[in-house]
């Protein structure tokens, strides 16, 4: 993120803030995606890449799905996929990234919640979670609303900055609360229909516009039942 960035989002939260606007996530989400830059680039997320291109095609959501770099990627593969994500401004980023690779007409947005939203396309094949850094108890039922459309058979992968990137790695939130450990995770996925191929921390790699930066990242791969 460049500073010039930086001093206009800080810039965008106080004229909310002295005018007494609430900062509801959505509009938080909607005043970073403000730029014509990408904040978290086009590239996609290298363990979403790993995990997801030896999967057979088919429909999936891509949950918080932001500017769209993992929905274009997998449309790019020939995936019919829909970016679900609360922020109108990234969701607009993403049909206009779509359109400039060519794959416009296989993906569809919708903005709404985690824990709330009803796809369009379901049921999928797979279902995608990049960095939807919440606290437990909305991580868990976001996660809960996403399973019940996938098919059975279908694919849950989602990545996070991992509470143990605390004070260690570069970037992610730095409130505990909405970093999940692997003890956390499993805890989640043991109350969902799922059957857990993959939770553990990697030495990820966060994807900036100055370059690849360090960090812990908590990987999950999970077959719906």
């Amino acid at each position: 993120m460049t500073d010039s960035f930086g001093k206009k989002f800080l810039t965008q939260l106080l004229r909310r803030i002295a005018g007494k606007t609430t900062v509801t996530p959505s509009s938080y989400w909607d005043a970073k995606y403000e730029t014509s830059e990408f904040i978290y680039t086009k590239t996609a997320n290298r363990f979403i890449v790993e995990l997801c291109e030896p999967l057979t095609l088919g429909v999936a959501i891509d949950l918080a799905g932001g500017e769209g770099r993992n929905t274009v990627w997998l449309a790019e593969r020939g995936w019919r996929v829909e970016n679900v994500d609360i922020s109108g401004v990234g969701l607009q980023k993403c049909i206009e990234f779509a359109a400039e690779k060519g794959v416009a007409e296989r993906v569809s947005v919708l903005q709404a919640s985690g824990v709330d939203f009803k796809s369009i396309i379901a049921p999928a094949d797979l279902g995608i979670v990049p960095y939807l850094q919440v606290e437990q108890s909305l991580l868990e039922a976001s996660l809960k609303n996403l399973v019940s459309q996938i098919k059975s058979g279908g694919h849950l992968v989602g990545v996070w900055h991992a509470r143990e990137n605390l004070g260690v790695g570069f970037g992610g939130p730095q409130d505990p609360a909405v970093l999940p450990s692997v003890d956390s995770m499993t805890q989640i996925c043991a109350g969902l229909p799922v059957n857990v191929e993959l939770c553990e921390l990697r030495d990820g790699q966060v994807q900036t516009k100055d370059g690849l930066k360090p960090s812990i990242t908590l990987v999950l791969k999970a077959t719906v039942l």
